[in-house]
């Protein structure tokens, strides 16, 4: 899986989570990215649920390190 790919997973996984939530992905490199995300406080929890496995999962199974940063939009 490229780190595009991965990028596109889990981004279909919080919009699923919450379809109100603003997303900025930054390539840190070809094997790690950062996934700032705003939503609304009650989706906050959802979408780290919806993440955390997931994330842990692309990095024990591709060596892709996905981080997601949640934060409430104002």
């Amino acid at each position: 899986m490229s780190i595009d790919d991965a990028i596109q997973q889990m981004a279909d996984k919080i919009k699923t989570a919450s379809a109100s939530a603003e997303m900025k992905a930054v390539k840190i490199s070809g094997e790690e990215a950062r996934l700032s995300v705003y939503a609304p406080a009650g989706d906050m929890q959802r979408i780290k649920d919806a993440t955390f496995q997931p994330a842990i999962d692309m990095l024990n199974n591709d060596g892709l390190d996905i981080q997601v940063f949640v934060y409430e939009k104002g």
